[in-house]
């Protein structure tokens, strides 16, 4: 079985050997062969992390069969973006482990099964919040707009009034572009930013 591994530091001053060591003693453990390593150095808040977005689309192209990861956290930004990874491997065929949480996707293992419903219950939770703030805040933008109050105490990220039935969705457009340039493709891009596929276009054409 060849196994990646991917880890994650924050900072160039923390060290990833520990995490580095044990996935490697463990797929040594399993009898399998560590195939390849993904490294990143960055905040887990980062949308764009280069080692994990050619991770993703390695392992599109199945260049390995099970991932290793230490712990949820170094995998994810969120849960809902760990989740959708895990979801984006399974649908490839890779397996994934985090192995201090003795998470393991393998259909052969019905409790991880439920750890892992378990977690998609959560970040569809998580879900209902960000879209619950999503609504209060447009209902607060509509407020200020039929109040006369935008243009004098709040502002669109891009300088522009907008009416208040479409708030401009607030987005880094740069780190759509960074990732085209990688070779990413317009779902992958969308999926990995949140985006519709023709917001990811649009901002692309803009830019051209």
């Amino acid at each position: 079985m060849g196994c990646a591994i991917y880890t994650r530091v924050s900072t160039a001053e923390q060290n990833a050997e520990l995490q580095l060591r044990e996935l490697r003693e463990y797929t040594a453990r399993q009898g399998g062969e560590t195939t390849e390593v993904y490294q990143d150095v960055m905040s887990g808040a980062k949308a764009s992390r280069p080692a994990l977005n050619r991770l993703m689309a390695d392992a599109k192209a199945r260049k390995f069969d099970c991932l290793l990861v230490w712990k949820l956290d170094r995998f994810g930004r969120s849960l809902v973006d760990c989740l959708n990874n895990i979801r984006e491997l399974e649908e490839n065929g890779i397996r994934f482990i985090a192995v201090t949480h003795n998470l393991d996707t393998d259909v052969k293992n019905p409790a991880s099964r439920l750890l892992l419903h378990v977690l998609g219950a959560a970040a569809e939770f998580e879900r209902a919040l960000i879209r619950e703030r999503t609504d209060a805040g447009q209902l607060l933008y509509k407020q200020d707009y039929a109040a006369g109050r935008v243009g004098k105490t709040l502002h669109s990220r891009s300088g522009r009034n907008l009416p208040p039935h479409r708030p401009r969705k607030i987005f880094d457009r740069e780190q759509v572009a960074a990732l085209r340039r990688e070779g990413l493709s317009l779902c992958f891009i969308a999926r990995r930013l949140a985006l519709g596929v023709g917001t990811v276009v649009r901002t692309l054409q803009e830019r051209s």
